[in-house]
């Protein structure tokens, strides 16, 4: 029995989706909340084959030469800085670090295009709305199908965000095993119009309680955002970095959210016209990491928000022009 490791957010799910529908095999699943990355120490040693979606090699070179070691052939696609990519026959690696890309589209891509629409859907989800519009028009997809796929997306990223996976509406691999077997979104939604219809409610519900939220510190260069103590905004705090990053395309965003264990949970993005220095800011500090134009730090201790803050400021004002 093979297994398929993935992020549970949109771009892990709908990658995940893509290749499986091109090469059907039964699977034990491994994933989680969007920030529970270090998945590949949950594969036991010996399985034959491997695949891993959407989850920093970096975080998981460990447990990654563990698995090449005993013999496993380890198919690997992602987007985030990557470490040392091991030299091995049994890797057959595809990382692309290009603040334009994501694995579901470097999926659509080693797939010809096959699922196009599961792509664009993982794309919308992490943000990368003029790529995804691009392809889009170059596919010739109306309009009104663009707005479903992106609306899709939305809805999939923000159920990955939780400190668990009691914070989310409904588990990743739960909801992978509803996506998974069509072809196309719009046949999930309409086999599915009641998971899609829970996931909007609670997403719009969760989305007008951070409206009425405003910046702890910042100014036309970088804004810091904390958001309560709340399941609601451990849920909207990666959709609420995205909306804020739309919606000021020339500023930096910051968003911080209480974890219970007493750390921030943060989500760190770069102005989407210089979409660079997100994962290099958030390297600085322990379990911080992503890419480019999106970050975060996993669990940043209380006694190191004043660096963080500091250094955040620091970075995109100097980098502002």
């Amino acid at each position: 029995m093979g297994f398929d490791v993935f992020n549970g957010d949109a771009d892990g799910l709908t990658a995940l989706v893509q290749w499986r529908l091109a090469h059907p095999q039964a699977t034990t699943l491994i994933t989680g909340v969007k920030r529970d990355i270090a998945l590949l120490k949950q594969v036991p040693t010996g399985p034959e084959q491997v695949t891993v979606l959407d989850v920093s090699m970096a975080k998981n070179q460990d447990a990654l030469a563990r698995l090449l070691a005993a013999g496993t052939r380890v198919f690997y696609a992602d987007h985030h800085q990557s470490g040392p990519i091991p030299d091995s026959p049994l890797l057959d690696a595809h990382i692309h670090t290009s603040a334009n890309t994501c694995t579901a589209l470097i999926i659509d891509k080693l797939l010809d295009g096959q699922y196009r629409e599961w792509a664009l859907v993982g794309a919308y989800g992490d943000n990368l709305d003029r790529t995804a519009n691009a392809l889009a028009q170059q596919s010739g997809i109306d309009e009104q199908t663009r707005a479903r796929l992106a609306q899709l997306g939305h809805y999939l990223n923000y159920n990955s965000y939780g400190a668990s996976l009691d914070d989310l509406i409904m588990p990743p691999a739960v909801l992978y095993r509803h996506l998974c077997g069509f072809s196309t979104p719009d046949a999930f939604m309409r086999a599915y119009p009641d998971i899609v219809m829970a996931l909007a409610d609670a997403y719009q519900s969760d989305r007008a309680h951070a409206q009425t939220l405003t910046p702890a510190l910042g100014d036309e260069n970088a804004q810091v955002y904390q958001l309560p103590d709340a399941a609601w905004a451990r849920r909207i705090s990666g959709m609420f970095g995205n909306q804020l990053a739309n919606r000021h395309p020339d500023r930096a965003h910051a968003v911080l959210t209480p974890m219970p264990g007493g750390e921030w949970m943060v989500s760190i993005r770069a102005p989407l016209n210089r979409p660079t220095g997100a994962a290099q800011l958030a390297e600085q500090f322990t379990t911080g990491g992503g890419r480019a134009a999106a970050a975060g730090i996993n669990a940043l201790p209380p006694a190191s928000l004043s660096a963080f803050t500091d250094a955040f400021m620091a970075y995109f004002s100097a980098h502002a022009d």
